[in-house]
């Protein structure tokens, strides 16, 4: 496993970081794969471990405590704290969906589902640049590290809104930027990672294989669960106009590639990108992702080949 430096917290974070929310909250997982799961990644260097409370009303934060106990010196936790009206992408202002006592309640919480005093990093779980006119932020970033809930603070951006958290970043107030980036979804490149470049602020990559598109199994019948948050992002609309790109991306893979590979290179590949985080349940999605992560970036044509398969939405 390769480390990269997460911004100005000066931690060192594993190139692939896992992501917990199908543990929480997905069909089909189950606690005794999860514990599995995070137990192999961890020993295999994995360092960097997401998490929220909406996850399953905390259980995936049940599992990060479980990492930050067991997984010895050097694991980096993060979880996030949800919207007080429950709605995504952000609605409303500040005072309506992060007030303080919120905030604290929520990061309460965590700390009590983790069992840990401390966590390395606590997000709000969406987010929208008009709120930083109004100071109340800049009291909850300080209530959050004062009361040593956590050690630094991060935002998460709301869906294909990479421009909506420039201005956060260029205040100094957070430490980390959660944010979709993947072959589709390319428009953080515009903006928003030089910008975190200049202000040093760790990048967290989510969603790298869009939801599972680049998994390679999807099909234009694939059907979720209606309980399973997959089937509102896999519908059918969505996999007739996805599965068409994706075959198209199929014919580029070099030989002895697989597709969620050439998917993660892809995405480290660019010198923003702190960590990209992957929900790994299996041992052999673990294996092969971090094997994937081994292998580097890809070759610059390439890279240069699946920007053209950027799909602005």
């Amino acid at each position: 496993m390769k480390y990269r430096t997460f911004g100005k917290t000066g931690l060192s974070v594993s190139e692939i970081g896992h992501g917990l929310w199908g543990m929480g909250s997905w069909s089909g997982s189950s606690d005794e794969q999860s514990l599995q799961a995070l137990a192999e990644s961890r020993k295999l260097g994995c360092n960097f471990y997401d998490s929220a409370w909406a996850y399953g009303g905390g259980k995936s934060d049940g599992l990060l405590g479980h990492v930050g106990r067991t997984g010895g010196v050097g694991a980096v936790l993060a979880s996030k704290i949800p919207p007080k009206n429950w709605k995504w992408p952000a609605q409303g202002a500040l005072d309506e969906v992060f007030p303080l006592e919120h905030v604290l309640d929520y990061a309460e919480r965590i700390r009590i589902a983790t069992g840990l005093e401390t966590i390395d990093l606590i997000q709000l779980h969406v987010w929208d640049d008009n709120w930083l006119n109004d100071r109340q932020f800049d009291r909850t970033v300080e209530a959050l590290k004062s009361r040593r809930y956590c050690r630094h603070v991060g935002i998460s951006l709301n869906d294909m809104q990479p421009w909506n958290g420039i201005k956060a970043v260029k205040t100094g107030l957070v430490d980390a930027i959660q944010v979709i980036y993947n072959i589709f979804e390319q428009a953080p490149e515009d903006e928003l990672f030089p910008v975190c470049q200049e202000h040093n602020v760790g990048v967290i990559a989510r969603v790298p294989l869009d939801e599972g598109s680049f998994g390679g199994k999807l099909t234009l019948d694939t059907r979720f669960p209606k309980d399973d948050w997959r089937s509102n992002y896999f519908t059918p609309a969505y996999l007739a106009q996805a599965m068409p790109r994706v075959e198209r991306l199929k014919q580029l893979l070099p030989a002895g590639t697989s597709l969620p590979e050439m998917a993660l290179r892809f995405v480290l590949g660019h010198p923003a990108v702190s960590t990209v985080i992957v929900g790994m349940r299996s041992l052999a999605n673990i294996h092969a992702n971090f094997d994937a992560a081994a292998r580097g970036p890809l070759d610059s044509a390439l890279q240069a080949e699946l920007r053209k398969h950027r799909w602005d939405r």
